[in-house]
């Protein structure tokens, strides 16, 4: 088990889960939002290449609806 930092919440992950398996586990469509770790954008092409490591913050944006 690892702890990451997701839109400022501590949350435990599985050993070796990409960030792609974490945002469809997490109930998030991975085509509809952007993501950030550690400060830096992740494509969404690299989304099952990149693994998530024990301290790693996550931000996840999600757009909104209305104006």
């Amino acid at each position: 088990m690892a702890t990451v930092t997701v839109n400022g919440e501590t949350t435990d992950i599985t050993a070796e889960e990409t960030i792609g398996a974490f945002l469809e586990r997490s109930g998030y469509d991975r085509s509809k939002v952007a993501t950030a770790i550690n400060g830096l954008f992740v494509s969404r092409r690299d989304y099952d290449n990149r693994t998530l490591k024990d301290g790693d913050e996550i931000d996840i944006v999600a757009p909104m609806q209305g104006g």
